[in-house]
C-alpha cells in the first residue's frame, strides 16, 4: 500500500512540475553556426515561446561534430524541460558516421516535429555542370576533384549518394553549419552543396549560386519547384529534411507533453505560420509519438543508404 501511495505522490509531483513549467529561462541549443536554417527557425520559435510563457528564451549556437556537441550537452542537461535541443536529421545520421555519436533513442527524447522541407543542389556559377547528368559526368571525369560541402545530416547523405551513383570519389568538405557551407559555394571555395530551399532560394535568385535540381519527390513543390528533381536522373533520390525539438531522455513524460503543447500553440500563431510558409517550410507539429516515428523511419532509411554507399562509423 505504501509503495502505491509513494508512486502516486511521485506521479503527482511530476504533474505539478509540468503545470508550473517554465520556472526559469529556457535554453535552445542549436547544433550549427549562426545564420543557417536551423538557427533562423530556432530564433523564430524561441521568441514566440518566450512571449507565450513569459520566460526568456536564450538561443545558444553550439556548432561542431555535425551537431553532436549540442546533442551531447542536451543529453546531459537537467531533465526539467528548460533545455531544448533543436534537431535536424544529423541526430539520426550521426550514429552511422561516428562511434561516439549520441544515441537519439536512448539519450534524447522527442518533443515535437516542427516542419519539413525539400533541399536543392546548388553550385558555384563557374562550375561547369548545369544538370544532374553533367554533375555525375564531372565526378567521373575528375575523381576526387569535385568538392561537395556539408555540415552533416542530409547534405552529407546527398553527397554520398552522388558519389555512390557516379562510382567515383568526390572531395567531401565539412563545415560547422550549412550557413558557412553556402558561403563557401558563393565564394567558389567548393563546387556543390545540398542546402535547404528556404535559405538557398534568395542566393539562387540573385545569381550568387546556380540551382541544379531539388530533392523533392516531384516537380512543382515549394520555392524553386520549377527545377528538375534529382530522381529524374537518379531513381529513388529523395531527401526531405526536417526540424524538431528534443530533450534529455530522463525528462518526465508530463513535462514533455507540456512543452509539446506550448510549441504546438506557437506553431499555430499566424505570424509564425507566415514566416514558415514564406521560407518554404511545411509546418507539421503533432505529438511526441509522431516525431518518434519520423526519427525511427529516417534512421532506418538514411542509415541503409549510407551503409550501402560504404560509410562506416569512425
Amino acid at each position: 500500500m505504501r509503495s502505491i501511495i509513494a508512486a502516486l505522490l511521485f506521479a503527482l509531483s511530476f504533474a505539478a512540475r509540468a503545470q508550473d513549467w517554465p520556472t526559469k529561462p529556457i535554453r535552445w541549443l542549436v547544433p550549427f553556426a549562426p545564420g543557417g536554417p536551423a538557427d533562423v527557425v530556432a530564433r523564430i520559435l524561441a521568441g514566440a515561446l518566450g512571449e507565450r510563457t513569459g520566460q526568456p528564451n536564450i538561443v545558444e549556437d553550439q556548432p561542431g561534430a555535425s551537431g553532436n556537441i549540442a546533442h551531447a550537452n542536451a543529453a546531459k542537461s537537467a531533465p526539467d524541460g528548460h533545455t531544448l535541443v533543436f534537431v535536424v536529421p544529423s541526430v539520426i545520421t550521426n550514429p552511422v558516421y561516428m562511434k561516439a555519436a549520441v544515441d537519439p533513442f536512448r539519450e534524447l527524447a522527442p518533443v515535437i516535429h516542427l516542419d519539413s522541407a525539400s533541399m536543392v543542389l546548388v553550385a558555384h556559377p563557374a562550375f561547369a555542370a548545369a544538370t544532374v547528368a553533367d554533375v555525375i559526368a564531372e565526378i567521373k571525369t575528375h575523381p576526387s576533384a569535385v568538392s561537395c560541402g556539408s555540415s552533416g545530416a542530409l547534405p552529407s547523405v546527398g553527397c554520398e549518394l552522388l558519389r555512390a551513383h557516379a562510382g567515383a570519389d568526390m572531395l567531401m568538405v565539412m563545415y560547422k553549419g550549412n550557413g558557412p557551407a553556402l558561403n563557401a559555394v558563393i565564394s567558389g571555395e567548393i563546387n556543390l552543396l545540398f542546402d535547404v530551399v528556404n535559405t538557398a532560394a534568395g542566393h539562387v535568385k540573385s545569381g550568387r549560386v546556380r540551382a541544379i535540381a531539388t530533392t523533392a519527390p516531384k516537380r512543382g513543390i515549394g520555392p524553386l519547384g520549377e527545377l528538375p528533381v534529382m530522381a529524374e536522373t537518379i531513381p529513388g533520390f529523395e531527401l526531405v529534411t526536417w526540424h524538431g525539438v528534443m530533450v534529455s531522455a530522463a525528462t518526465p513524460a508530463a513535462l514533455i507533453e507540456r512543452v509539446n503543447r506550448e510549441l504546438n500553440a506557437v506553431l499555430q500563431r499566424a505570424d509564425v505560420r507566415e514566416r514558415f510558409v514564406n521560407s518554404g517550410l511545411q509546418i507539421t507539429g503533432g505529438a511526441p509519438e509522431s516525431f518518434a516515428a519520423v526519427l525511427r523511419h529516417d534512421y532506418d532509411k538514411y542509415g541503409a543508404a549510407l551503409r550501402a554507399a560504404g560509410v562506416k562509423p569512425e
